[in-house]
């Protein structure tokens, strides 16, 4: 295989023109290129800080065997699942172009065989991030006993309360990113809808929120329930709400991601259907 069998590109159309058929063929898997590149059309590339970004196929003969898109020289890239030989030449391809790499997400095994590439030809070694667990809804399966209240749609006089419980989600999962009235539009929780789940007197105690719908698919993200309030049964009684109405505008597939080290979390979204696709990791160079 040839470092030039990967064909990189600045624009996202032309991109998608060449892989978005391959990327549709297996949603699951494909979940973040089709994410982000639906996120850039939707928004252009000043809303998602995009400056830069480049993306790239793997084409041998006519067929896609493999994609990729980094949205800045500052932000990671994002990989489809590939063998050790084609990380090694997209490593090359990279290296050769000039382009910086900061990061890497991908499955577990993508990951690693890229990052042992990138060491390679870029002489930058690697440490975890973090790792994931990717899991794809079965069949719902509510709990059988519900706590007090009810799943509610987030409408905008709902706002003040949503960003305020999407900067807890940040800071617990170390997400750096600043969530007010300014900046909220630029943000990546902008364009999702969300759900409550609010007690018997109306209070918000939880939230989930899921992307738009893309190739069939939609995304379960965030789900976050305030410390103090956790333990009752609220994320899984949102969980399922946003589940139920995803399934119910159409989605083929319903996936969400969990701290892969988090034997709690992973437990709730066993019992309400989800089952584990996939590990993820992110190494930093």
């Amino acid at each position: 295989m040839r470092p030039d069998d990967w064909h990189l590109t600045e624009d996202v159309d032309d991109f998608l023109a060449r892989a978005g058929e391959f990327l549709r063929s297996r949603p699951v898997p494909h979940l973040m290129p089709l994410t982000w590149t639906a996120r850039l059309r939707a928004r252009g590339a000043a809303a998602y800080d995009a400056e830069g970004a480049v993306f790239g196929v793997l084409e041998r003969a006519g067929e896609v065997h493999a994609a990729f898109y980094r949205l800045s020289p500052h932000r990671g890239l994002g990989l489809t699942p590939l063998s050790a030989e084609q990380a090694d030449a997209l490593a090359g391809r990279l290296v050769a172009l000039g382009h910086s790499v900061p990061s890497v997400s991908a499955d577990d095994a993508t990951a690693a065989v890229f990052a042992e590439a990138w060491q390679r030809h870029a002489g930058e070694a690697s440490r975890v991030r973090v790792r994931l667990r990717l899991h794809r809804l079965g069949t719902l399966v509510p709990p059988q006993s519900l706590p007090a209240g009810r799943g509610r749609l987030v409408g905008e006089r709902d706002h003040e309360q949503l960003m305020d419980m999407c900067r807890g989600f940040a800071a617990d999962v170390g997400e750096a990113v600043t969530i007010d009235a300014g900046s909220w539009a630029g943000t990546r929780f902008a364009d999702k809808s969300y759900m409550f789940w609010e007690n018997s007197d109306g209070t918000p105690v939880s939230m989930a929120g899921a992307n738009p719908m893309v190739a069939g698919l939609v995304q379960v993200d965030p789900v976050y329930t305030p410390a103090h309030l956790r333990g009752r049964g609220y994320a899984g009684a949102v969980t399922v709400e946003v589940s139920r109405a995803a399934l119910a505008a159409g989605a083929t597939d319903v996936v969400l991601f969990t701290d892969a080290g988090n034997p709690t979390s992973n437990a709730l979204y066993r019992r309400l259907g989800y089952v584990p696709v996939v590990d993820w990791v992110v190494y930093d160079f």
